[in-house]
């Protein structure tokens, strides 16, 4: 795909991306999607958001969401059924033995469902941690009553598979182990693959929060051994916040019967309806971001898929921090472990300087970015997932240069 210029798509791309939105109907009463889109009802967006999520969508994916759906249809039911085997495809080259399961709710609603599903009441769960989506997710095991290890790393550190070898080592009984792959505290890019070769070697099962990192990185689910592979809507494939989805082994999945300690969070159950009723949700779904998820699937394949995508978050977070750092602002994270998706930047040595005030200043110039969320430094972060380009980096940095008032 062509780089843009403008925070907008171009004409070109705006008629291609509206081009792989499929009328899925004939009836005469419903207008078609064409007569929808060129009505431009699509209001101005009022800024760019430099956040890890919800993020900045195109106009054709909000505009995806202007037709009404019912969840007992066949036509609704059969786009589920198509996200759900597009998922598994982009996870892996050997998709036999793998399914996805949608799960309503944010993305913590759908690493809740893994975490209280797939370890059974003798199991014991091995976290690694080194940071607030870490730490969350041991949160649960504890709500749950799960036996629980933590191994925590701090905040500017990665995960250090040499550690996890030695703990699975020392704790025979641990059955299960949680990495989260992007740590969104700081930006974090854990080592998953080294981390996932130390977890099977043991014959653990292994579940990866790649929330903010599915779909805007390379990986493989198969070639790594990941069991559980748990990411959202609203991030690196860039949808609209209301679900998230489980990919998973599907023989690990068989055995979740009966083990979900929650309802309307029981993984398995979500799995056993959508393959029982050809793409049903148990309880309501989310249509209108469904059918906006959909359209973000064509849009990350007309971008080239996951490589591509990471080449375009990757340029945007190389030039944001170059800049950044002309501009005086130091990255919380050596360059080796900072992932494309979100980088954190210490506070100016100043006593002028005030986050809220940067943070008001930019929105009134079209930007959001995001406050700092780690507890040893004055941070702030900035994302550059989403409908980003180089040239909205670009405006943004001469916008913080005007706004140096420290």
């Amino acid at each position: 795909m062509t780089d843009r210029t403008g925070i907008e798509t171009n004409d070109m791309h705006k008629s291609a991306l509206r081009r792989s939105i499929p009328d899925l109907t004939d009836h005469s009463e419903i207008a078609d999607e064409a007569s929808i889109l060129d009505a431009n009802v699509t209001p101005p967006r009022p800024y760019l958001l430099l956040t890890p999520g919800p993020l900045t969508t195109s106009s054709t994916v909000k505009e995806a969401m202007l037709r009404d759906w019912c969840t007992w249809d066949s036509d609704y039911n059969g786009l589920v059924q198509s996200i759900r085997a597009r998922l598994v495809r982009l996870a892996t080259d050997t998709p036999e033995g793998y399914t996805a399961v949608l799960m309503q709710g944010s993305g913590t609603f759908s690493v809740e469902s893994v975490i209280g599903t797939a370890v059974p009441r003798d199991g014991k769960l091995l976290v690694l941690t080194n940071g607030a989506y870490g730490n969350r997710i041991a949160q649960i095991a504890r709500v749950y009553g799960i036996a629980l290890s933590v191994l925590d790393f701090g905040e500017t550190s990665p995960v250090s598979p040499q550690a996890v070898e030695q703990r699975l080592r020392d704790e025979p009984d641990i059955t299960h182990v949680a990495v989260v792959h992007c740590e969104t505290t700081t930006g974090m890019l854990n080592p998953v693959a080294e981390t996932a070769a130390a977890v099977k070697q043991r014959g653990k099962v292994l579940i990866v929060d790649a929330m903010s990192s599915f779909g805007g990185i390379p990986l493989d689910v198969h070639a790594l051994g990941i069991d559980y592979l748990i990411s959202s809507a609203n991030k690196c494939i860039q949808g609209v916040p209301g679900f998230g989805f489980v990919i998973a082994r599907t023989g690990e999945l068989e055995r979740c019967d009966g083990q979900a300690r929650s309802l309307s969070l029981d993984l398995y159950d979500q799995w056993a309806t959508m393959e029982a009723g050809g793409g049903k949700w148990r309880f309501t779904s989310p249509t209108h971001v469904v059918r906006a998820f959909d359209q973000a699937l064509r849009e990350l394949e007309l971008e080239g898929g996951p490589a591509a995508r990471h080449h375009r978050y990757s340029q945007n977070q190389q030039l944001l921090t170059q800049g950044m750092q002309q501009l005086g602002f130091c990255a919380l994270l050596p360059k080796q472990s900072q992932s494309p998706f979100i980088t954190a930047f210490h506070y100016p040595a100043s006593e002028r300087f005030s986050f809220e005030q940067l943070y008001a200043r930019l929105k009134s110039a079209g930007f959001v970015i995001y406050p700092g969320k780690i507890s040893t430094a004055d941070t702030f972060r900035i994302g550059n997932i989403g409908e980003v380009y180089r040239q909205d980096i670009c405006t943004l940095l001469q916008v913080m240069e005007e706004q140096l008032f420290w």
